[in-house]
């Protein structure tokens, strides 16, 4: 089953696509943000060119768990991508991944101004892979 993962931000949306059989996450794009209308419409063409088949999208929380203002932002983008789409769409606590993007990039040598979409591209995997990871131990009994 191939899912696509959303990293939403303000200015742009991580993404993020498993392999076909739902075990690796890789990196795929960031798409600079634009309008509802065209994001959606290029979501739609990345759904279909490659046969997603679920939408995965990243939940801001506050380190106590909590809901603010940004991960209402997602749930109500979420909401408009399950309409546009025509897939389910589930959400996944995005706590600590831009962080830990961040850290990766800066070990691998990548210089400030080269990471920002990176950064999000990044964010949307490590949020990717922990998902399919959970998947995997619930379907194993793990």
């Amino acid at each position: 089953m191939r899912v696509l993962a959303i990293d939403p931000g303000t200015v742009r949306l991580g993404l993020a696509l498993s392999d076909p059989s739902g075990v690796i996450a890789l990196p795929l794009s960031v798409l600079t943000r634009r309008s509802p209308r065209e994001d959606l419409e290029a979501l739609r063409r990345i759904v279909e060119e490659h046969h997603v088949e679920r939408v995965l999208i990243g939940l801001p929380r506050l380190m106590d768990g909590t809901l603010d203002t940004a991960a209402r932002a997602a749930q109500a983008f979420g909401a408009d991508v399950e309409k546009a789409l025509e897939r389910p769409v589930e959400y996944w606590d995005e706590r600590l991944t831009t962080v830990a993007a961040e850290r990766y990039l800066i070990a691998q040598g990548k210089r400030r101004h080269k990471r920002r979409g990176d950064v999000d591209r990044m964010a949307a995997t490590l949020l990717l892979q922990g998902y399919l990871d959970y998947q995997a131990q619930r379907t194993s009994g793990g």
